[in-house]
């Protein structure tokens, strides 16, 4: 599709979109690491931040090396990879922590602190005229050191909107490469989201990344309308694992993206990459890979009623909006159900090599629905159901399962006289 033919792509109109110039974050080494089932070895991070940067994220976050004495030998070992994404480290807003971060060899350091009225009273218990000055303070130490710098808020959606512009115009002034606005609860919606990015994006001049949490199912679209709004940089994670519910899963909004911006993404991300990149994650912290998983989940490009599998047949962008070729994935027609279509049966039978007219396949798909309404039905069950008929009416001799209506299955042979 072109980017005027495409429905789902970005508004010309919209000057400050950078839904075609976007990049990623993938912080499945540090918020992934926040994830209830993870633990990660030394090994296991080494396997994934190579997997990552063959995939082609733009940036891998990692733990921040005061976290203990591993994660720092991590952060080290990580960064002396020769990995072609570029390695952060996620750091407090404290001097201490960021004359460890600047000595592990990281390309930047990402700095947050807590600004909305919880977190001020709750957590670190600062005003903000104490977080302006610590704030200050690291970004030009790690300035210093030659490194990039992001400044974030955490819990910038229930920050004081005076506050939030405050701090962010004061370190946009002292060269931060960007700012970070984090939905650390995950209640913003997209029209939060792009309200509050145009506000921002009005007052400061230098980019803007994201970190949205799912506890309300939103991630993927708020990161998408945060695009849209003027940010450019994308927080991630492999599966979305993270605290609680986790942040934007990495497959999921790759989805998102290529229907959106398919010449960029195609060209920076290696798509066939996505489904051995989950499962290594997957296998990791010991959870399956959802159904309903965009992309890799089992029934993605399964296609099982058959009207849409006649449409499939003659078209596969009738009913899909990705190729799953894309992905190094196929489509599959679920044939084996009472809700098949007599096209689904005659590409099967075509499949099998055998040779049956349409009306002759209009009779099997009949019978297939006669079985498929009394108990499910499987792949061996229609070809077994195939065959029989084909052996039949062509008088061969032909040693089948015959199905019967109450899902008995009994040997026959079939014999000519």
């Amino acid at each position: 599709m072109s980017a005027v033919s495409n429905p789902y792509g970005p508004n010309p109109s919209d000057y400050l979109s950078n839904v075609s110039k976007f990049q990623i974050i993938d912080s499945t080494l540090r918020e992934g690491e926040q994830f209830a089932n993870s633990f990660f070895t030394l090994d296991m991070k080494v396997q994934i931040a190579k997997a990552l940067s063959d995939f082609g994220v733009d940036y891998i976050e990692v733990t921040s090396p005061v976290a203990s004495e591993q994660a720092k030998t991590e952060v080290e070992t990580i960064c002396k990879l020769g990995l072609k994404s570029k390695i952060l480290t996620h750091i407090r807003c404290h001097m201490h922590d960021a004359s460890v971060a600047v000595e592990t060899g990281v390309d930047g350091v990402n700095i947050f602190i807590g600004t909305s009225n919880f977190l001020r009273q709750h957590s670190h218990g600062k005003d903000m005229s104490y977080i302006t000055k610590s704030a200050i303070e690291v970004i030009e130490f790690v300035k210093s050191k030659g490194l990039e710098v992001r400044f974030s808020t955490e819990d910038s959606f229930r920050s004081d909107i005076v506050d939030l512009l405050n701090i962010y115009t004061t370190v946009d002034k002292i060269g931060v490469q960007r700012i970070g606005i984090a939905d650390t609860v995950g209640g913003a919606n997209p029209r939060q989201v792009y309200e509050l990015i145009r506000t921002v994006k009005s007052v400061v001049s230098c980019d803007i990344e994201t970190h949205f949490h799912n506890d309300t199912g939103c991630a993927i679209a708020n990161a998408y309308t945060a695009l849209e709004a003027g940010a450019k940089f994308i927080d991630t994670c492999v599966l979305g694992i993270g605290e609680r519910n986790g942040i934007v899963p990495l497959g999921g909004f790759m989805a998102r993206m290529v229907v959106a911006t398919p010449e960029y993404v195609k060209s920076k991300y290696n798509l066939k990459k996505i489904r051995d990149l989950e499962n290594l994650v997957a296998d990791i912290v010991s959870v399956n890979i959802p159904f309903n998983n965009p992309i890799t989940g089992f029934c993605a490009f399964t296609h099982k009623a058959g009207i849409h599998a006649k449409a499939i047949l003659a078209n596969p962008s009738t009913y899909e909006i990705l190729n799953p070729e894309d992905f190094g994935l196929s489509r599959y027609i679920h044939f084996a159900n009472r809700l098949t279509g007599w096209n689904a049966i005659k590409s099967r039978v075509e499949q099998l090599n055998l040779t049956l007219t349409d009306n002759q396949i209009k009779e099997i798909t009949s019978k297939i629905k006669q079985i498929g309404d009394i108990r499910p039905l499987n792949i061996d069950d229609v070809d077994s159901i195939i065959k029989n008929f084909h052996a039949t009416v062509n008088n061969l001799e032909l040693p089948e399962p015959e199905i019967t209506l109450e899902g008995e299955i009994s040997r026959k042979r079939q014999r000519t006289d």
